[in-house]
């Protein structure tokens, strides 16, 4: 039987200053996989793996140098540890996973879904959000990568699906047209490979608003829904290019 996994709204996230034993080990892994770098606490992220709590997840976000509010790149360092001794049981480190600019950096979260994409390996995902500067074209789009642990790595299985897509534009006032895309994902059968299928539906809408007589109206056209299947081939589920976040 399929597993229903509403992307959209599985963030499932914990603040990491909630939870004490995430806060209790970051600077020693941090110090342990890039000495005298420094961590961004605004983004950084962990809690324990709903699955496994005897496993904890993190993801660090390390600015790299000339980096500021407006414009820079952060190297992310995702990792699996032991959640009692806080050991790190698999990593992968990133360089450049992250560059903002005019789209600016507006989250990071781990998606613990039940992504069971083969018997014995369940995966987790990451969820990376931007947002766009400009009040009258607003743009706003989260993309989802999903890894799985393979020995002493993570393993990326699928590469920035971008799962929220927001975007318009308006006189400041009223008038304009909006537009949003969100897609989920359906966890099918095995493959040839043994990994299963991912069914992606995907969900699409327009609004226009309209000012007349001093009043501000929207009217939403009808919903859009389409679906297509990625197969795991190679090692991972290739996306296509419209559906990736650059």
């Amino acid at each position: 039987m399929k597993t229903r996994i509403l992307i959209a709204a599985c963030m499932l996230t914990t603040p990491v200053l909630a939870n004490a034993a995430c806060e209790e080990f970051l600077e020693s892994w941090t110090q342990k996989l890039h000495p005298n770098r420094a961590l961004d606490s605004e983004y950084v992220t962990c809690k324990p793996w709903p699955a496994n709590p005897a496993l904890t997840l993190a993801v660090l976000p390390l600015p790299a140098k000339g980096s500021d509010s407006d414009t820079g790149t952060y190297d992310l360092e995702l990792l699996v540890a032991d959640s009692g001794s806080g050991s790190i049981i698999a990593h992968s480190y990133q360089t450049s996973a992250i560059t903002y600019d005019a789209m600016l950096l507006s989250g990071i979260s781990l998606d613990t879904a039940r992504y069971q994409l083969m018997p014995e390996n369940r995966a987790f995902g990451v969820r990376i959000s931007h947002s766009g500067s400009s009040r009258v074209n607003p743009y706003d789009t989260t993309s989802l990568s999903l890894y799985v642990i393979d020995g002493q790595r993570l393993k990326p299985v699928l590469d920035r699906l971008t799962v929220e897509e927001r975007g318009g534009e308006w006189d400041g006032q009223c008038s304009g047209e909006f537009n949003s895309t969100s897609r989920t994902i359906d966890v099918g059968p095995a493959g040839v490979d043994g990994y299963a299928a991912l069914k992606i539906l995907e969900k699409s809408k327009k609004s226009t608003n309209v000012s007349k007589n001093g009043n501000c109206s929207s009217k939403d056209s009808p919903v859009r829904r389409t679906s297509f299947v990625l197969q795991h081939r190679d090692g991972r589920y290739i996306v296509p290019k419209n559906m990736q976040s650059d």
